[in-house]
This record gives C-alpha cells, sequence and structure tokens, in this order.
C-alpha cells in the first residue's frame, strides 16, 4: 500500500494573512501617494481638473463605480433619462477626484474656502450660539467638497472639530489624516478615544462638523430621498443631549470646478431624536436633487432596506 504523503495546508496563517494586508496595504499608499505626488507638481487650478478626469475615466470603472452609482439612481429615480445616469457616472465620480486632491493642497483649498460666502440664516444663529458659550453642531453630508466648509468656518475663528472615519489602510490612514489636520483641528476617529475627545469638547461650547448621510446597521428606517435608508439618531440625541445648536450645512462646488458656496441652513427644532433625524435626512435630499452630481452616489446608503441596491 502506497503511504499516504501530507498535503501542504492551503489554508494561510493569521500571520501570513497579516504579511500579506500589510504588503498589500504599502502597495496601494504608494500607488496613490505617486499619484498625489504628480497632481501637486501642477498649478492649483490644472490638478483638480487632472484629478478629477483621472477618477472618472480610469479610477471608477476600475473600482466597480459606475454599476453602483447607476443602481443606486435606479432604485430612487428609476425614470431618470439614460442620458441624465451617464452623466451622473462620470460626474459624480469627477467631484469626489477634485475634492481628494483638494484634500492634500490644503494652502490652495483654502483659499478658496475663505473666499466662499457663506449664505442662509444658519450663519447668524452659530454666531449667536457660539457668543452665549452654548456648543454647535453641524451636520453635512457627502456632498461637494464638506472639508473646504470645515476650512472656511475655521478660517472665520469658529472652533470647528470633526468626527472621521479611519482608513483601512493604516499607511494611507497616517496620510489621510496627516491632510485633515493641515486643514484644521480638532479632529476626532471613530472610537472610545475619539468620542471622549468629541464629547470634551462639545462640553466646552466647541462646534463640531458630522456627516450624517452613512448607512448605520443599528440605525433606523428613515425615509430618504423617498426611500427607508437605516439612518443613526446619534447626531440628534447629541444635540440634546449637550443643548447644542444643530445646523443643517453644505458646501457646493460652483460650475467653475474650483469654487465653492457655503449653505447653513435654518436650525433644526429641538424635538424627539427621530422627528430631528427625520429633519436632517430632508435637509440632504432636497440638496442632493439641487446637485445630483456632487453627491455620493456610489455609497451604499440604502444597504439591507427593502429593494435596495445590493
Amino acid at each position: 500500500m502506497p503511504r499516504a504523503t501530507s498535503q501542504p495546508s492551503r489554508t494561510r496563517s493569521p500571520k501570513r494573512k497579516a504579511e500579506t494586508a500589510t504588503r498589500r496595504h504599502r502597495l496601494q499608499d504608494r500607488a496613490i501617494g505617486a499619484l498625489i505626488w504628480l497632481m501637486l507638481r501642477l498649478p492649483y487650478r490644472q490638478r483638480v481638473a487632472a484629478t478629477g478626469w483621472i477618477v472618472t475615466h480610469l479610477v471608477a470603472p476600475l473600482a466597480g463605480w459606475r454599476p453602483r452609482i447607476r443602481a443606486n439612481l435606479a432604485h430612487v429615480f428609476p425614470d431618470l433619462p439614460d442620458a441624465e445616469v451617464r452623466r451622473l457616472s462620470r460626474e459624480v465620480p469627477r467631484n469626489f477626484g477634485r475634492a481628494l486632491i483638494e484634500l492634500f493642497s490644503p494652502e490652495g483649498l483654502r483659499a478658496r474656502a475663505c473666499a466662499a460666502p457663506i449664505n442662509g440664516p444658519g450663519l447668524a444663529a452659530i454666531e449667536q450660539a457660539q457668543a452665549a458659550g452654548r456648543p454647535v453642531i453641524i451636520a453635512t453630508a457627502h456632498m461637494g467638497n464638506y472639508d473646504a466648509a470645515r476650512a472656511a468656518l475655521i478660517a472665520r475663528g469658529f472652533p470647528l472639530g470633526a468626527l472621521y472615519m479611519p482608513m483601512t489602510n493604516p499607511d494611507f490612514n497616517r496620510r489621510y489624516v496627516a491632510a485633515m489636520e493641515a486643514i484644521g483641528t480638532p479632529l476626532f476617529p471613530r472610537g472610545r478615544e475619539g468620542l471622549a475627545g468629541m464629547l470634551r469638547h462639545l462640553r466646552d461650547g466647541g462646534m463640531l462638523a458630522l456627516v450624517t448621510d452613512h448607512y448605520i446597521g443599528h440605525g433606523e428606517p428613515l425615509d430618504f430621498m423617498g426611500k427607508p435608508a437605516l439612518t443613526a439618531l446619534s447626531t440628534a440625541e447629541l444635540a440634546l443631549k449637550y443643548d447644542a445648536l444643530l445646523v443643517p450645512g453644505y458646501c457646493i462646488r460652483q460650475p467653475d470646478g474650483v469654487n465653492f458656496r457655503i449653505e447653513a441652513e435654518a436650525p433644526i427644532e429641538h424635538g424627539d431624536p427621530r422627528t430631528m433625524t427625520q429633519a436632517l435626512n430632508d435637509s440632504v435630499a432636497a440638496q442632493v436633487r439641487a446637485h445630483m452630481d456632487q453627491w455620493l452616489w456610489m455609497h451604499r446608503r440604502w444597504k439591507k432596506a427593502k429593494g435596495a441596491p445590493v
């Protein structure tokens, strides 16, 4: 009888998996870093346009963003003309690419942000709240370039901090955080330590920017763009707990591609968290409808809701 020979296991050890992930992260960071370095050799206006083109025509097809954009649009606007769907499939990644290189161009971004007009009744309400030592929460969305709004408010003397989601790639995360810090601080990473710092900032009467249009698995199924979307109530709950003024605010890219207009809407009236959060969803939805090509249609906002795209 022939002897059985042992076969090498095809299951990689945790150490091998970690080493593979580390190499992959390092290569990804170097590739992105090389692109950023190359774009920064160009004058500001040209680098913003060029990065938008690269993300539209090279990154978006490779990343599979266009089918996801189409699926989300079909979910919310099934009767949208195909020509408009094709346009949005190009322009949404273009805006993302522009915002990406703007983040790594803090001086140029600050110059445009400081020149951006701030419209709407929210600005006067923010000024009054800050003069009284009352904390303020700016509720924003994946619209235009929210880092430009942050730069604009910091430049005007507002103590605006921001909560952010750390990147899964630790190498790129260091680059990402350094770029955000160059625009302004304080910054609070999601997690226990970041949460503690964020709450201290609010208790001390500071301002905080929160992106509210994320999919949250434990959230409430509230209406967003006419469809149920799982939505966290935490922004409204924070405003109630700390008696913070809650202002929807957005930074809208202008037709020239590099300048902005900031909208500070009327504050959300305090009430129950669900009603307040629905008001935030409605505010975001109105901005999305007005600026369809500036919202991040490739993210899975309606995930796990009935009839939602996969």
